[in-house]
């Protein structure tokens, strides 16, 4: 059975691809922004969290150890927030900077470091009710709903197993300190959250592979798509090939009207006929002016017969110059002294010509 029209069975071509880019289409996963931030996230607290509890317990010292002393005004108030404030910004401030740095870097990881200058402008089909319903009601919604079930279901799970773990230490049965207290739970909170990142970054990768492919299949092309592209893209054969016959005429009609002003036409002798020029004065080498083959031959033999511009027949200077001569340009250097003996043949008949002609006169 033949393919049917319209099937998308082509990869997307780098034209399709750019302009998905373009357009904000490129795989992409929430759980690999998620693991990410989390990550981040994590590791400030890793190397913050201690200077971050020591800011914590200055400020409870500074409020709390002199609250018997503390006048209540409008100024002292104004004091106390203000340095809430800054204790607050220096316990929160790099968390969230981490957790900033984190989204972007796998926003930048995910589209390549390619910019999406059309995701930017403002769309207001996306604030449609009934398209907003469409898309969450859709196939494409049950994969990413599976995916945040199974996700909610490992993390309840390893979370539960390990703070049922944490809650059963001694720990809390015995007198120690509050400081140490706060220690064995931020080490518990850290092996629970590493833990479940694990499984995170697990999942963020089988949905992230899931994402390439179903971009992948989204930007497929049909044939005639593909045809089209590649007519937008390198022009219309058809038109390409009338530009190139027109320009060949133009350099045609050109050439033949450069053939009155050679000195002399090498022929092979009707297969190919080249023209040549040469001037003292203005050329370092003499120069090919036209050339041709059968057709083209006898039209450049014809006009020159008919402004008497002499005609040599040469077979392998004429095959040679019109092998590896160009219209326009010098001769090849090795062709120097053939041709040289041709020029000079050309002088003496010329000048013979000329001599008598005087005679006459």
């Amino acid at each position: 059975m033949s393919e049917q029209a319209g099937e998308k069975s082509e990869q997307a071509t780098q034209k399709r691809l750019d302009e998905a880019v373009k357009r904000g289409q490129f795989a992409k996963s929430a759980e690999v922004q998620t693991i990410f931030v989390v990550m981040f996230a994590l590791l400030a607290l890793k190397f913050t969290g201690h200077e971050m509890m020591n800011h914590l317990a200055q400020a409870h010292v500074t409020i709390l150890g002199h609250l018997s002393d503390i006048p209540l005004s409008i100024n002292v108030l104004q004091a106390y927030a203000i340095n809430g404030v800054v204790v607050f910004a220096a316990c929160v401030g790099p968390v969230v900077i981490a957790t900033m740095i984190g989204g972007l870097l796998a926003g930048v990881l995910q589209n390549r470091f390619q910019t999406s200058s059309e995701a930017l402008e403002m769309k207001w089909e996306r604030l449609n009710p009934a398209e907003g319903f469409q898309r969450l009601f859709s196939v494409r919604s049950v994969v990413p709903t599976i995916v945040a079930v199974l996700k909610l279901g490992l993390i309840g799970t390893l979370s539960y197993s390990e703070i049922k773990q944490v809650l059963s230490d001694p720990v809390f049965y015995t007198a120690i300190d509050l400081a140490r207290i706060a220690e064995f739970l931020a080490d518990a909170a850290f092996r629970i959250t590493l833990r479940v990142g694990a499984v995170l970054g697990v999942i963020a990768g089988i949905d992230y592979a899931y994402q390439v492919w179903r971009t992948n299949q989204d930007l497929m092309m049909t044939k005639d798509e593909v045809k089209e592209e590649m007519k937008n893209t390198e022009g219309n054969p058809q038109i390409k090939a009338r530009q190139r016959r027109r320009r060949a005429t133009k350099s045609q009609r050109r050439m033949l009207q450069d053939v009155p002003t050679a000195d002399v036409i090498v022929t092979n002798p009707t297969h190919l006929a080249v023209a040549l020029r040469y001037d003292r004065k203005t050329m370092k080498a003499p120069r090919i002016v036209a050339k041709g083959s059968r057709l083209n031959a006898l039209k450049i033999r014809e006009i020159a017969a008919k402004h008497q511009v002499p005609i040599v027949e040469n077979k392998p200077l004429a095959r040679m110059m019109f092998k590896y001569g160009k219209v326009d340009g010098e001769i090849p250097a090795q062709l120097y002294s053939a041709v040289a003996e041709v020029l000079a043949w050309v002088y003496r008949v010329n000048r013979y010509r000329y001599y008598a002609e005087q005679n006459q006169n």
